[in-house]
């Protein structure tokens, strides 16, 4: 393989670094005192899930989510920071590519109707899945530096 600058693992690498500073951009614009103290972000997901298309993430979301919004807010939160951290560092990052895989699947069935944000759920979901197949912790990372995930 013939790259131009750096390696082929170290563009992974670059890949992998990049999606982390999205999570990480996405932690650090969210209103955090909305969604933990007025709940914006859940009740904004609620009403979004009332209107779905597809009865099943209507009910997934009454029985996982409706019942505990404080605790989902954390969840989704402090998730995208560990994400974001976890792929910056490359510290646990098999673990944090497929954590933000799901999280991203799950954000874009919840908005499927939203066509702006599924591009970014998308194009994330695209990067993790590529960072996780090429190994992209080989290189710039805490789990190749300890030894973790050969």
């Amino acid at each position: 393989m013939q790259t131009v600058w750096l390696t082929g693992a170290e563009w992974l690498a670059v890949l992998r670094i990049g999606l982390g500073l999205w999570w990480l951009e996405s932690w650090r614009h969210k209103d955090r005192k909305g969604w933990f103290e007025r709940g914006t972000g859940i009740a904004w997901a609620a009403g979004v899930a009332a209107e779905h298309r597809w009865g099943a993430v209507r009910t997934g979301f009454e029985k996982v989510v409706a019942p505990r919004p404080r605790l989902m807010a954390y969840v989704v939160v402090y998730a995208e920071l560990a994400l974001g951290l976890g792929l910056v560092a490359g510290f646990l990052t098999p673990v944090a590519l497929v954590g933000g895989l799901l999280l991203n699947l799950l954000y874009l069935v919840l908005m499927i109707h939203d066509w702006a944000e599924q591009g970014q759920n998308a194009m994330m979901a695209l990067i993790s899945l590529v960072a996780l197949l090429a190994l992209s912790w080989q290189t710039w990372s805490l789990d190749h530096a300890i030894g973790l995930f050969g």
